[in-house]
């Protein structure tokens, strides 16, 4: 016989309460034991019953059943899954009725016969699994409804560059190896990661992402591993958490550098075990998932200073795959451009239908700090700039990248006032008081450093 999970018994006849916990213990997960109503809340706080035996009468010589209508209530209120199941010494067909009707599941008659007691909580338990089943797919369901993208994963691209990281995902596909993504901000390392799922086992199952350097850390753990009605103030019902959804499919962790050590820790466990605990929960829930991570910054050189754990770099990295930048990708630059024209020309109405040669070769000179992203955005700019029907360079407004600092020469403080002195007399054109004003200091000050230089 399949365990009963956990039983609370509320009753005020200690007889009774010695016989039910003598005659269950050894067929339920835990019982618990009270004597007086009034204990419910704490134990539906503290213990979360999957099933409370509850007895309708409590003061002396009552027999309406109203208190036990009013306990009821009380404990639907608190939790609506959990399985009530009535008992009274006065049973009668109109209770029985109002017992149903206002959320039990059966009504028990004293006293009892063992076996029909035990098929009634037998019954009764099969039915909180099935409830609770029905929870978590309602959960996933409102986990999964957020907008999906409408067309699948596509990369567009024919460089040498892309073609190894394409052939590297096909020999991926039919694995289930934990894998890590790297690469540059606007990449394109969550269309990877999607396309990774889409040619995978589990290829039509859920694909749950979440950009973890958007999740504040309070707000990690029940994000990740989920939580339970009354876990906290605003838990006002159970929520499964990212892994837990995404079970059974492929979760992307984006941005996994940013993890503060804290929360390393709990996701290396929950790696390892392959099992979660809800905040709030008392048993660990089972999740198979294909994991995939994907960051912009260098692990390695985290790991080296402390702040990521290197055996959770072992663990997500089964195997690397890195996404080049745009810059490095040549002609990918025009195929690109021209696949945003036509997505973009459609979504706005206009009869743009071409790249000028001038504008391709600019757009081929930029050096694309954002990559693929900063081209889309690029391109739809100059889209809706533009009132002809050809794209040319002056409807791209590309900004150059800051020029570098020059290295220092030297530290050493004189020759750097020195140089300092000349250049700020070179800019002004030999005026004292413009070459003070540009070193922030007086021009007395200036002269006698000038002064100084020449004895």
């Amino acid at each position: 016989m399949e365990k009963l999970g956990k039983i609370l018994i509320v009753d005020d006849n200690q007889d009774i309460l010695f016989a039910l916990n003598l005659l269950l213990a050894p067929r339920a997960e835990k019982v618990k034991v009270a004597t007086s109503p009034d204990r419910i809340p704490q134990f539906m706080k503290s213990f979360g019953p999957d099933l409370v035996l509850l007895d309708m009468n409590f003061r002396r010589d009552a027999i309406s059943g109203e208190e036990g209508f009013e306990n009821l209530k009380g404990i639907l209120e608190l939790d609506p899954t959990t399985v009530v199941v009535m008992m009274t010494a006065y049973a009668d067909t109109e209770k029985a009725v109002r017992a149903i009707k206002m959320g039990a599941v059966d009504f028990i008659p004293k006293p009892w016969k063992n076996d029909k007691l035990l098929a009634t909580l037998s019954a009764a338990m099969r039915l909180r699994r099935s409830q609770r089943e029905v929870n978590e797919l309602q959960q996933k369901v409102e986990a999964l409804s957020a907008p999906q993208e409408a067309e699948p994963p596509m990369v567009i691209g024919q460089s040498p560059a892309m073609n190894e990281v394409l052939t590297l995902v096909d020999k991926l596909g039919q694995t289930d190896a934990n894998i890590l993504i790297l690469g540059e901000n606007g990449t394109g390392k969550d269309v990877i990661a999607r396309l990774l799922a889409q040619n995978s086992p589990r290829a039509g199952k859920p694909f749950v992402s979440i950009d973890l350097g958007s999740v504040p850390e309070s707000l990690f753990e029940g994000e990740l591993f989920g939580y339970e009605k009354g876990a906290f103030t605003d838990a006002r019902r159970a929520k499964a958490g990212r892994m837990e959804v995404a079970s059974g499919g492929t979760l992307l962790l984006d941005e996994i550098g940013n993890l503060s050590l804290p929360m390393q820790a709990k996701l290396l466990t929950a790696i390892e075990r392959r099992e979660i605990t809800r905040i709030g929960a008392t048993h660990p829930t089972a999740i198979d998932i294909r994991l995939i991570c994907a960051t912009n910054a260098d692990l390695g050189s985290l790991v080296a200073d402390g702040r990521f754990r290197q055996d959770l770099l072992y663990r997500i990295n089964t195997v690397e795959l890195r996404i080049p930048p745009l810059r490095e990708r040549g002609n990918d630059i025009i195929l690109l451009a021209e696949y945003f024209l036509e997505r973009h020309r459609r979504k706005y109405g206009k009869d743009i239908r071409s790249l000028s040669r001038e504008a391709k070769e600019k757009l081929l000179r930029y050096g694309w700090p954002g990559n693929v992203r900063e081209l889309q955005h690029a391109i739809e700019r100059a889209l809706i700039l533009c009132e002809g029907h050809t794209l040319r360079p002056e409807h791209f407004l590309l900004q150059p990248p800051p020029a570098p600092t020059p290295a220092l020469q030297t530290l050493n403080l004189e020759e750097l006032e020195r140089e300092a002195i000349e250049t700020a007399m070179k800019q002004s054109g030999g005026n004292l008081t413009r070459a003070a004003e540009l070193l922030g200091i007086t021009r007395y000050a200036l002269y006698r450093k000038l002064e100084k230089r020449e004895r």
